[in-house]
């Protein structure tokens, strides 16, 4: 399975990462590339309209031979949406995607707003925002976690039906969770794995988490 890290700009990652493959490719979306070099990851390719990246990181990935795609400001889309689009252009059925949650609210919205786009139906998508990671759910997920750990499950992109967990201590069974509700908030994981299923639609499983140095 092709694997690929995307990372966006809006502040520091501050939770330990989940397992990922040493080859997947690494895409900084724009001012990511900041954040990239932080954790101490190789950049593949840097992609966005190159606003917030600092000019001497852009030259010297430029002088590596490190593909950069190059947008007007004026486009239609966020950087991160276009270095997620290159990770599908690349063959990636896996897309761990890290960035922060600060800065702007509107931008972290749109951020996880933009993970439920069914234009990432056939890959398995994760994201570490922050202190928190958040689980993609199509169909059916598992997750493993501490006893006591916290997440929650919210419909986005509409009504997400015949949702079923196990592992958690208030445990959903055939029901539909509407946009807008919080009848997945807060729930807690009293199994050292757990799983959420999906019959139709797409449900975020947000973990708080705690953060890591």
């Amino acid at each position: 399975m092709r694997s690929a890290i995307v990372i966006s700009a809006g502040g520091a990652v501050r939770r330990a990462l989940p397992a990922f493959p040493e080859d997947a490719l690494v895409i900084a979306a724009d001012g990511g590339a900041l954040e990239a070099e932080r954790l101490g990851m190789r950049i593949d390719r840097l992609v966005g309209d190159l606003d917030s990246a600092p000019a001497d990181v852009i030259a010297r990935l430029d002088a590596d031979g490190v593909p950069i795609e190059r947008y007007r400001p004026d486009k239609d889309a966020s950087d991160l949406e276009l270095a997620l689009e290159a990770a599908l252009r690349a063959g990636a059925e896996r897309i761990l995607v890290l960035g922060g949650d600060g800065g702007r609210l509107d931008h972290l919205l749109g951020s996880a707003f933009l993970l439920g786009s069914p234009r990432w139906a056939n890959v398995q998508l994760d994201a570490v925002l922050g202190a928190a990671l958040i689980h993609v759910v199509r169909d059916r997920r598992s997750m493993r976690g501490e006893i006591r750990e916290l997440v929650s499950l919210f419909a986005i992109g509409g009504a997400a039906t015949g949702v079923t967990s196990t592992g958690l201590r208030w445990r959903l069974h055939d029901d539909t969770l509407e946009p807008g509700s919080t009848l997945g908030l807060s729930n807690v994981f009293v199994e050292a794995e757990a799983t959420v299923s999906v019959r139709e639609g797409v449900v975020l499983a947000i973990r708080p988490g705690t953060e890591s140095p």
